[in-house]
Order: C-alpha cells, then sequence, then structure tokens
C-alpha cells in the first residue's frame, strides 16, 4: 500500500498548532517522567513567543514546521526567519561577511534550533515510528521554503549527532563544533567526582569551594514551587549585567522570567547566593531526564570563585543528588577542563543555495572538522582525571 502525501505546514506562531500534537513529537518519553530535552517543548518555545523574546524586533521571527500524513502531524520543527546570527553560538559570521562581499544577500535565513541555547537535542522532532520519514520530510519542507523564498541558506544547529549524520546522507553539510560537559561515573556524592581526580586538581577544586563558600552569606538551591517572583526580579539583575556586557543587549525579556515562573519553574534550579537577606549572584539550569543544562549566570557583587561554585560545582552535585547522567555547561570556556568537564564535539547541519558557495563551505568544513577533531583529543589528554580513572574509561 502506497504511503499517504505529507503536507509540510509553516506557522507563524505556535497557538495555530495543537501543544499535544507537538509535545508528541517533541517529547513522547514525557508521557512517563521528565521530557529529554526541556527546551523543545511546547511550553518552553512558547515562553519565548509569549514573552516577545522571539518575534517582530528580534531577528528571531517564528516559522514552525509541521509535518501531516493522514491528518495527524507526525513532526514538527522550531523553525525561524533570521535576520542576523545573533544568539546561535554556532556562528556563521564569516560566512554571510564573504556571502555579501561577493554581492549575495546572505539574509534573512531559516535556522532549525531553540533561540539562544546552545544545548545539544533533537532538532527534527518526530512522532516514534515516524523518525526517519519525519526528518526527511521537515528538511525537504525547509529547503523547499528557503528556495520559494530566494533565501541563502537553511541551518539545523545543536542537533543530534544521529541526526547530523542522516542529514548528511541527505545531502547537508555537517559541522563539528565543541563544548565541554561533565559525566556522572556513577559517583555517589562529591566527595566521590574528587577522588577520580588527580591530587593536584582534588586540592585546586577544594580550595575555590572553600574561598567560594566563605564570601560571608549563604548558597541556596530552588526548583519548582520554591522559586518566587522575587528570585526573578534578582536573577533578572544579574542577567541584565551579564547580557549588556556579553552580547549588548539580553536577549531574554524580563516577562520571559514570569512566563516562566507559570510553566517552566518544575524544568528548572536556580541556584543563589545569599548575603545579608539579599541576592548577590545567580545561575539558572534546565533539568532534562538525563543532563542537567546550565545556562545563565550573572551576579551584583564580585566575589571570588563564587562563579564556579553555583555553575559548575553546584550543579555537579545536583546531577549526583539526582542521579543525572551529564551536565552541559554551556559554550565556550576551556576553564572549565580544570573543573572535570571534558570536551565533545556539537553538531550542525546546513543547507546553501548557491552551489558555488556551498563548494567553498564544504571544503572549509572538511578542514574545520578534523581540526576539531584534533584538539578534542588533546584537550581529553590534559584533563584533570587520575591516569587509571582515564584508562578505566576506555
Amino acid at each position: 500500500m502506497k504511503d499517504a502525501a505529507i503536507e509540510i505546514t509553516t506557522h507563524p506562531s505556535l497557538s495555530s498548532i495543537n501543544a499535544a500534537d507537538w509535545d508528541a513529537c517533541a517529547c513522547p518519553e514525557a508521557t512517563d517522567g521528565r521530557p529529554a530535552d526541556p527546551f523543545t517543548t511546547y511550553r518552553f518555545l512558547r515562553a519565548l513567543e509569549d514573552s516577545g523574546s522571539v518575534g517582530p524586533g528580534t531577528g528571531w521571527q517564528p516559522r514552525y514546521l509541521t509535518a501531516t500524513q493522514n491528518g495527524q502531524i507526525i513532526a514538527t520543527a522550531p523553525l525561524y526567519a533570521k535576520g542576523h546570527s545573533q544568539g546561535e553560538y554556532i556562528f556563521d559570521h564569516n560566512w554571510a561577511h564573504a556571502y555579501e562581499n561577493a554581492g549575495g544577500r546572505y539574509y534573512p535565513k531559516l535556522q532549525i534550533a531553540v533561540p539562544f541555547t546552545p544545548a545539544t537535542g533533537r532538532r527534527f522532532l518526530t512522532r516514534p515510528g515516524s523518525e526517519a520519514t519525519g526528518m526527511s520530510a521537515l528538511i525537504q519542507g525547509a529547503v523547499q521554503v528557503a528556495a520559494d523564498n530566494e533565501l541563502s541558506s537553511v541551518h539545523a544547529t545543536f542537533c543530534t549527532e544521529a541526526e547530523a549524520l542522516a542529514g548528511a546522507e541527505m545531502g547537508l553539510l555537517r559541522r563539528l563544533g565543541q563544548q565541554f560537559h561533565w559525566v556522572n561515573d556513577g559517583y555517589a556524592d562529591f566527595d566521590g567526582f574528587l577522588a577520580s581526580l588527580s591530587s593536584r586538581k582534588r586540592k585546586n577544586i577544594r580550595k575555590e569551594r572553600a574561598t567560594a563558600q566563605g564570601f560571608g552569606g549563604q548558597i541556596i538551591s530552588l526548583t519548582g514551587d520554591q522559586i518566587q517572583p522575587e528570585h526573578w526580579d534578582a536573577f533578572w539583575r544579574f542577567y541584565q549585567d551579564t547580557g549588556n556586557r556579553k552580547w549588548g543587549t539580553p536577549y531574554l525579556t524580563r516577562q520571559f522570567f514570569d512566563c516562566a515562573q507559570e510553566t517552566l519553574r518544575d524544568d528548572m534550579l536556580l541556584v543563589l547566593a545569599m548575603h545579608d537577606g539579599q541576592a548577590v549572584a545567580g545561575a539558572l539550569n534546565f533539568i532534562g531526564r538525563d543532563t542537567l543544562y546550565g545556562r545563565y549566570w550573572g551576579c551584583t557583587e564580585d566575589h571570588p570563585c563564587l562563579h564556579f561554585e553555583l555553575c559548575y560545582y553546584q550543579a555537579i552535585e545536583f546531577a549526583i543528588a539526582q542521579g543525572l547522567k551529564r551536565v552541559e555547561a554551556g559554550a565556550q570556556g576551556e576553564h572549565k577542563l580544570a573543573r572535570g568537564y571534558l570536551p565533545v564535539a556539537t553538531h550542525s547541519l546546513h543547507w546553501i543555495g548557491d552551489p558555488g558557495f556551498r563548494d567553498a563551505v564544504a571544503r572549509y568544513l572538511t578542514a574545520e572538522r578534523d581540526a576539531i577533531d584534533h584538539e578534542i583529543e588533546v584537550l581529553t589528554s590534559y584533563g584533570p582525571f587520575r591516569k587509571s580513572h582515564q584508562e578505566e574509561q576506555q
């Protein structure tokens, strides 16, 4: 029997897609617990949209994709028309400059991604049983939208390795990047993790923790209903400070954190440093089924080593206590290596309409992949773990 045709539709708002249909593709595993990836859930993407963090004036214009077969949505993708390359963390600024210097118009482009979120997860969201069909339909649909509108390119960033390999088989360009992740090797507690490190690294971490925890206040961890509006007022101040220094302007609006309080509080871990009853620093994490995702940090007072404590060591302690398999600490930061976070590859897929430019990018990506593979190998060799522990992992 011939398969029924698949209809591809673009949506300017999630409000035109049923939440249950979206999540049946994005997180079917969540029927018996947490979603594997909190960032592709309907509630997270809807919070971005409802808060004005994406949409008019942001350079992230929603064009969500759905693939429908036999009257049922079998696949979805968080697709955006981008007017710039900000907030992506797998950057193509040099591609844009080269394309426009050659007389082309690089923007707008299409981006399959979770805005402002350098966390690996599925980008081609399919119902169980429709994986291959759904991904193929979404890729063909995105490319067709780009071609019909004479757009330069389509990019799927922080996709899974399996998606990257499948996409390459379909003719897309595959790119490697690098992050630092902490992996839980069945540690019973933080001391168990420390025992796996070399003596020098173990002593250094203990010294950093003692310095941070002696800042003159207390450190608290909040999730779910423990998080109150006044905590978001404090964290907004931290986030604004970091956003202004890093990006020039914060990506998220203040309203996002109000939306988060309503629909995402069970997905979040907020770590705060309190001094004289006031929050002076904080780190925001999102909780997945197997992974804790470190996302934002900020402070209004500078205290030695407090950043390491709130962002890295508190995250490790939470992951061990909750039986999570890893901590993803976000983009950049070779300083994470000394703190138990090892280099791992990240993946993205790219379609470029112009054949000549596509060939040039393809050659660049081949060389870049070789360089990234070598860098990961070298950095791993400089990891903080005892030699015997490293040998056990191999």
